[in-house]
């Protein structure tokens, strides 16, 4: 990289440069300064989702194992815009147009696509803008923002992007949240920590709700000597030592466990001296960070009001899943409240491209089909609504599979079951005492995470 003369690679980059010069010319020597060389890269990898190629695909080779003779599990995909196209209209990569949607759209697809099942990484550019996303199973989610390029910032994004392609964080910090109570987001956490932990997943709680605990005294836990709030005011304190172990042992003698940061006593009363706290609402996702890489998933616990608690685990979290109920409009309004004003919010404060929101689901309830069709006649007037007077697009999050040509107006749901709610009597989730339970939320797992 610091042979790489970038000021005189973007200066004779010709503005209307189109795919193949700005390939050849500013995508090539990016690779290169990334620590692949050309025996490390594949242009035009077929990515096995029909006749679909990523533009180029990176990964060191082994001994013996050269990536450009032997294309099988890379590491890294580019797709690559040109500054313009043939014709000579720009092609603007900007957050928000057209072409980036589109060119995010692509990266994600092909980072989730059969012959791509190793790729950690991918990169959209035209020399312009460049962007990196971070695949986490079937998760893929922004890693830095959108960044302008500049002759002035371009050392500092590719030395950025180095550092995170060579150390990336193990795992995904979900927060489910919904800016309305009643929505069973404890239970989705509790249930989801479960039956994560049943499949093998390494598994960390936290319980960010000071009011309610409901997390903490349902698992039957108590705050230890070190609590998350005394880690929260005093930076010389390691969070690790509020960890708590949570375990149920079967009769068969085989175990599942994982592990939670209780809420505590003393939690709340910092709602009211946030200023004692470093970097505020920041200082959760500090907290966290020494911890990315012991588990494969975090999943945070807040309160619906949005206040200190709720803003710390949405900043904390790399995606937030959102339960709603389909027989409670405002559980659905306050959902489109979280996706189209809070998350942007905490996102412009981040700078890192991040938080994103998974689609909506439907939790605990019986459905009828009288009931989804009056659902979704009142989520088309809420998409149409704050489309017209927000211009913003509610529908990949309420509708995800809902395209032209297929009008799928799908939205995931777990039925409503009376173990679910009574498992708080036994101090076990019920995915871990019950079979159909655990089934209801391996399906959740399938459906946004990972297949289980």
């Amino acid at each position: 990289m610091t042979n790489t003369d970038w000021s005189r690679i973007l200066a004779y980059l010709p503005p209307n440069a189109t795919e193949s010069i700005v390939s050849s010319q500013f995508v090539e020597p990016l690779l290169d300064a990334l620590g692949f060389n050309d025996l490390e890269r594949h242009p035009q990898f077929k990515t096995g989702d029909g006749a679909k190629s990523v533009d180029f695909a990176a990964r060191e080779n082994s001994d013996g194992d050269i990536f450009l003779s032997s294309p099988n599990n890379p590491y890294l995909l580019v797709e690559v815009k040109g500054r313009a196209i043939a014709s000579g209209a720009t092609i603007n990569l900007a957050e928000d147009t057209p072409h980036y949607k589109k060119t995010k759209h692509q990266i994600q697809q092909y980072l989730l696509a059969p012959k791509c099942k190793t790729a950690q990484w991918g990169i959209i550019t035209n020399a312009n803008h460049i962007q990196l996303f971070r695949r986490h199973e079937k998760v893929v989610v922004p890693a830095t923002p959108n960044l302008l390029i500049k002759e002035s910032n371009i050392n500092n994004i590719i030395s950025g992007i180095k550092t995170l392609l060579e150390k990336p964080p193990k795992a995904l910090t979900v927060c489910i949240y919904n800016n309305k109570g009643g929505v069973g987001k404890t239970t989705t956490t509790i249930n989801l920590a479960a039956t994560f932990a049943k499949l093998g997943k390494k598994v960390l709680v936290v319980d960010f709700d000071p009011q309610q605990k409901d997390l903490t005294n349902s698992l039957g836990l108590q705050e230890g000597i070190v609590t998350l709030s005394n880690c929260l005011i005093n930076p010389t304190l390691s969070v690790r030592k509020a960890i708590q172990p949570f375990q149920v042992q079967y009769k068969c003698g085989n175990k599942v466990k994982f592990d939670v940061i209780p809420s505590d006593s003393n939690l709340d009363a910092l709602s009211h001296i946030t200023t004692s706290i470093q970097k505020r609402a920041a200082r959760l996702r500090d907290l966290l960070k020494p911890l990315v890489n012991d588990y494969d998933y975090i999943l945070i616990d807040c309160p619906a009001n949005w206040m200190f608690f709720s803003q710390s685990s949405v900043y904390s979290a790399d995606v937030i899943l959102i339960p709603t109920k389909h027989n409670s409009l405002t559980s659905l309004e306050n959902a489109a409240k979280v996706i189209k004003h809070f998350i942007p919010q905490v996102k412009n404060q981040r700078g890192d491209g991040g938080p994103v929101a998974l689609p909506i689901f439907f939790n605990g309830e019986k459905i009828t089909d009288p009931q989804i069709e009056a659902v979704n006649t009142a989520i088309y007037k809420l998409i149409i609504t704050i489309k017209r007077t927000k211009n913003f697009d509610l529908l990949p999050y309420y509708w995800p599979k809902y395209c032209t040509g297929d009008k799928n107006q799908t939205i995931f749901s777990i039925p409503g079951y009376a173990i679910v709610s009574n498992s708080v009597f036994y101090r076990v989730p019920a995915a871990l005492k019950d079979i159909t339970a655990y089934k209801y939320y391996h399906k959740l797992i399938e459906e946004y995470f990972c297949h289980g």
